[in-house]
């Protein structure tokens, strides 16, 4: 099937559609391509959406017209992938709710590296998580991980800085568009990320960070790597909410042990005893992956 992939464009620059009811819209068609032809009158049959929203979606999508955007987005090196792309990162693809569209900056190929695990913590990791990030790096570096995070204060900027530093690899998935990187303090980081190595969003590039974009961009996190490990997380962390999404999806949750007297620990240390592994090298981390064939995902 051909799939015209302006749909997905288009309707991602809707602001009045979000996933929901793109996901509605799927199920109403056999092709992306048919939703050009829905009515109002078809729209208001599918779409749980007051009438204004309806007529207002109607309007921005037939009045749009995707190739100026995209040639705006492709001079800033820019570029999108959607779902039906076989580029698309599988193991993404097979998760309950994947982004339809993923705007990104840097080396694509990232995408197509077998082995992603996640490093995620809280915002206010300290010493510990930098030590143990130290330790743990080195060697799956030397392994050829990728390091997927979410460009955060705290742990997840640790993890990028120091796969950095290493010349490993490193993705970072943001919460809001590629225009408006959060925290501002990393800024720079991102703009460095955006030529050497991989930044992506399920946003256009204008959005604004919402609060709740960024437990969204958790199951992105999640989905697009086989594993997730948990450095510091205090009960309330979104760390935990990643290592959920991870569980949910079938994938392996690693945890590093804390100090029973350390806040910052109370998460990870709930993860293991959960059922999370518990990491204290990263050859436990290599030897799962070998253990465990990921590529049948």
């Amino acid at each position: 099937m051909n799939i015209d992939r302006n749909i997905l464009f288009t309707l991602q620059h809707c602001e009045s559609v979000g996933w929901k009811s793109i996901s509605l819209l799927m199920k109403s068609v056999t092709s992306p391509n048919e939703i050009n032809k829905l009515t109002p009158a078809d729209l208001r049959n599918i779409l749980p959406i007051s009438a204004s929203k309806i007529n207002a979606f109607y309007k921005q999508f037939h009045s749009f017209d995707p190739l100026p955007k995209m040639k705006e987005y492709e001079d800033r090196n820019i570029r999108f992938i959607t779902v039906f792309d076989h580029k698309y990162p599988p193991l993404l693809k097979n998760i309950y709710d994947p982004p339809w569209v993923l705007f990104f900056s840097g080396k694509s190929s990232l995408l197509e590296r077998d082995k992603k695990i996640a490093i995620v913590g809280s915002r206010k990791a300290d010493e510990y998580s930098s030590a143990s990030l130290n330790f743990l790096l080195p060697q799956l570096v030397k392994e050829n991980f990728v390091i997927v995070s979410g460009l955060a204060a705290g742990a997840d900027e640790m993890a990028h800085r120091k796969t950095i530093e290493l010349k490993g690899d490193t993705i970072a998935v943001i919460g809001g568009g590629l225009d408006h990187i959060y925290p501002a303090a990393n800024r720079r980081l991102a703009e460095w990320m955006k030529t050497n190595q991989l930044i992506l969003s399920e946003y256009p590039p204008d959005t604004m960070p919402q609060r709740w974009h960024f437990p969204l961009r958790n199951r992105i996190i999640s989905g697009m790597t086989q594993a997730v490990l948990v450095t510091q997380a205090s009960r309330k962390s979104g760390s935990l909410i990643t290592a959920e999404y991870s569980l949910n999806e079938g994938r392996d949750v690693f945890a590093l042990p804390g100090r029973m007297d350390s806040s910052l620990s109370e998460g990870s240390n709930l993860l293991i005893q959960q059922g999370a592994k518990l990491i204290t090298s990263s050859e436990d981390i290599v030897s799962e992956f070998a253990y465990n064939s990921y590529k049948n995902i």
